[in-house]
């Protein structure tokens, strides 16, 4: 498949998810291509156009920031390890890259499906949690979770185009799906840190992760010749990556890209940073076998067999956040 030369002022290509969702058949299949490229040759994109609320987007960070300015023991009596951290609040050092003893300089908070499929295992679906201190924050969080997913199947959609799927391939196995909303709040440094990153270098787990607005900058995207690549995408565009489950169902042709959040200049040491990513989870048995047409002829696929529910607990352990079985 040829590659396509992208502008990369951004430092990821950009694209207006209109001419997907209100565009003829020429230019949905010309997005289609774009993106699928974009996955191919980089892992990331950029999209304007997606329709959600800049109101809805800036009410959430101010709920945000309200409720990560609580003391640390009132945020604490929020965490659930019996939910594998999959719900409410993750302490600080929590958190770290796979095979990285490090720990991931942030704090964070995550809403999970309310729209549960029926008949299924609820234990993969453990309730939300509602804030004591301020409610909005579980209004907004419900509301932005919702907007988003829908733009994340609106996306697997145009990737299912570009991989000759059916259209619905994607939205009959994630519409209910075990996705996440994470609310991630760095602190600002006080001490000289061990190293010069706040989130380690890693590849996310899921299908596809949808970024809206940081507070600041920091992330940096890793190229093909292993330099850092600095995303300045604007502030109404959503960053979306490629995951390593979409990465297994490709067979590795899209790409699940290595990213990080790095530290600021010194002299911005005492400014914190809010992100808001949406994690674009399958339900938990959909299969995550290669696609045969995306298996050379003659090959076998790079990875093994296993379904979306036992890649997720296998990588939750990997990073420290799914309880210790006693």
């Amino acid at each position: 498949m040829d590659s396509i030369e992208f502008n990369l002022e951004a430092g990821i290509p950009t694209l207006d998810l209109r001419r997907y969702t209100e565009g003829s058949e020429k230019d949905r299949k010309s997005f289609a291509e774009e993106l699928g490229a974009a996955y191919r040759q980089i892992g990331f994109a950029a999209i304007s156009g997606h329709g959600v609320s800049e109101d809805l987007i800036a009410s959430m960070y101010i709920e945000v920031k309200n409720f990560f300015s609580l003391p640390t023991e009132t945020k604490l009596k929020y965490s659930n390890q019996d939910a594998n951290n999959q719900r409410g609040f993750v302490k600080f050092g929590q958190e770290h890259a796979k095979g990285n003893d490090h720990a991931d300089l942030k704090e964070f908070w995550q809403v999970g499906q309310t729209n549960i499929p029926a008949n299924a295992d609820l234990s993969h679906y453990p309730p939300n949690i509602i804030t004591e201190e301020y409610p909005e924050f579980s209004v907004r969080s419900d509301e932005l979770y919702k907007s988003l997913e829908e733009v994340g199947l609106i996306v697997l959609e145009a990737i299912a185009m570009h991989l000759d799927l059916p259209l619905d391939y994607f939205r009959t196995s994630t519409e209910g799906g075990n996705s996440i909303l994470r609310a991630i709040h760095y602190p600002p440094i006080i001490n000289e840190p061990q190293s010069s990153v706040r989130s380690a270098e890693h590849e996310d787990i899921n299908l596809i992760t949808l970024l809206i607005g940081a507070s600041a900058s920091g992330l940096e995207v890793m190229g093909l010749d292993g330099n850092w690549n600095k995303v300045t995408a604007d502030s109404e565009h959503i960053v979306m990556n490629c995951g390593d489950m979409l990465q297994r169902l490709t067979n590795h042709q899209l790409k699940s890209t290595t990213h990080r959040v790095v530290n600021p200049h010194k002299e911005l040491w005492h400014t914190p940073r809010f992100s808001i990513p949406f994690f674009c989870h399958p339900k938990p048995d959909m299969n995550l076998d290669a696609l045969p047409q995306c298996v050379p002829a003659g090959e076998n696929p790079k990875d093994l067999p296993i379904t979306a529910g036992e890649y997720l607990n296998e990588r939750l352990a990997e990073i420290g956040l799914k309880k210790e079985d006693k």
